[in-house]
């Protein structure tokens, strides 16, 4: 069995019931094993005082950290914090629905890079987050991970290695929302480590606001057009604006979205969106940007 740190970073939210399943499954199983949430700013007072609870469990720790460094800076900071050879990161917000999910990654293969994916659970209507993560399911399974292992890593819930985390950290750049992940995938591409994905999910049941959830898009879109050249070849927005046709239609997109795009704004925040027009949103969002370089806020 494998000597696991669980690395939880959290910023604005409860995981007091998460740590609590991991510590009993931890425990059950007798292993070595310690979970560390890192508290990555937060602003609201009430989720700082309940997650305190969590340093009353056993080889647990809550960090409380009073600058909010971004993702991939808190990520590292957890690595270096831990103490055992194998790193589990969980997103604070993830859910445990199996009784055996700590035990299939203890006894799972012995490979560097171990994701185990995510499922959707609790759908919303009206809630485009639910829409949109309930839409691209089939693309969680185990099966569709493996045909494109380096593509499909996410931070959600993956086990690594501590040195090669250690040696190979999140990059320090990405300091606003998106693709830190994805970055980190190219480049395990790249330095030919192997990921093995395998059938361990994790539920993905809250989802925020339409109106946070397309801020965050935006966010991630102009983090995209910050890091393009290094993301080139792992972004279907970077794919499609970089066929040889879409300069002709690319004034089109620009126009439509400058016309329509507070419209589409307007719905997609609503109690009524659709999954078509935020494909548009995105799409516009980032050509138009892209065609008019701006400064990150």
């Amino acid at each position: 069995m494998k000597q696991i740190s669980i690395l939880i970073p959290n910023y604005n939210g409860i995981c007091t019931t998460l740590v609590s399943e991991l510590h009993k499954q931890a425990e059950e199983l007798g292993i070595d094993y310690e979970v560390i949430v890192a508290d990555d700013g937060s602003t609201q007072a009430d989720c700082v005082r309940a997650n305190y609870s969590i340093n009353e469990l056993s080889h647990c720790r809550y960090l409380v950290r009073q600058e909010n460094v971004g993702r991939a800076a808190i990520r590292n900071f957890l690595a270096s914090e831990s103490q055992y050879e194998w790193l589990l990161f969980i997103d604070s917000d993830m859910v445990i629905r199996r009784a055996d999910f700590l035990r299939k990654y203890c006894y799972a293969p012995d490979n560097p890079v171990i994701v185990g994916g995510v499922t959707i659970g609790n759908p919303q209507e009206g809630n485009l987050r639910s829409m949109y993560e309930m839409a691209a399911a089939d693309a969680h399974t185990v099966e569709k991970r493996c045909s494109h292992p380096y593509h499909d890593f996410h931070t959600a819930n993956f086990l690594i290695r501590r040195e090669l985390m250690l040696a190979h950290p999140f990059d320090l750049r990405f300091r606003h929302y998106g693709y830190e992940d994805v970055l980190l995938g190219k480049q395990l591409q790249q330095l030919g480590i192997p990921i093995l994905h395998i059938d361990n999910p994790l539920s993905f049941e809250v989802f925020e606001s339409n109106d946070h959830f397309v801020s965050k898009t935006e966010e991630g879109l102009r983090t995209l057009f910050t890091f393009q050249e290094e993301l080139q070849g792992y972004s279907h927005l970077l794919d499609l604006s970089s066929h040889w046709w879409f300069p002709l239609v690319r004034p089109l997109v620009r126009l439509w979205h400058h016309c329509f795009g507070q419209w589409e704004r307007k719905r997609l925040t609503g109690n009524r969106p659709s999954l078509l027009l935020f494909r548009l949103y995105k799409t516009g969002y980032f050509i138009s940007h892209r065609d008019r370089p701006f400064m990150m806020t």
